[in-house]
């Protein structure tokens, strides 16, 4: 499995007992929705490597606690400590309405209601805003705020974001 065709749910953030159980802070609004899975795959040194799951519970709502089988003992456990989480992109649940994920939107259209203004060609997470990174046809980069008072509809089957954006933003 290539790392491109995952997404990241967590990162194992400590252990829970000497018998190898993790703790794992998933990337999520609902861990709750992650407890039924068989298998999880490692990021380690050579790649996402596939581990698979003996009981996986909530534990203090927040975090996932997991036994792997693969995992016995305090001594492997701490081999997984703060390694990142993946599962294939066919696992995530649909998001309908103005909800999306960041990866699917990648090449849509944003226009507002009047003009195209380009192509999403990247997502932009390093600051307190995510953006997207919109391409023109004349090449300038835009960058606008994902928010929810900018997006007015995403089409889907258009491969579409329209937004209405405060004046003067795109000259920015």
């Amino acid at each position: 499995m290539q790392k491109q065709d995952c997404f990241y749910l967590g990162t194992v953030v400590g252990k829970y007992s000497f018998k190898g159980e993790l703790l794992v802070k998933v990337d999520s609004d609902n861990p709750k929705d992650y407890t039924e899975l068989e298998s999880i795959f490692v990021e380690l040194s050579t790649g996402l490597v596939p581990f698979f799951i003996n009981k996986c519970q909530l534990h203090k709502s927040e975090l996932l606690r997991i036994d792997f089988e693969e995992i016995s003992n305090e001594q492997e456990a701490d081999a997984l400590i703060k390694k990142n989480l993946y599962l294939p992109l066919d696992l995530l649940p649909p998001l309908d309405g103005n909800k999306f994920y960041y990866h699917e939107i990648i090449g849509f259209t944003v226009s507002t209601m009047a003009e195209e203004i380009g192509l999403i060609t990247a997502v932009l997470e390093q600051g307190p805003q995510a953006l997207f990174q919109v391409e023109a046809t004349d090449k300038k980069i835009h960058l606008i705020p994902i928010h929810d008072d900018f997006i007015i509809e995403v089409d889907r089957k258009k491969n579409l974001i329209r937004v209405q954006l405060p004046e003067g933003l795109l000259d920015l």
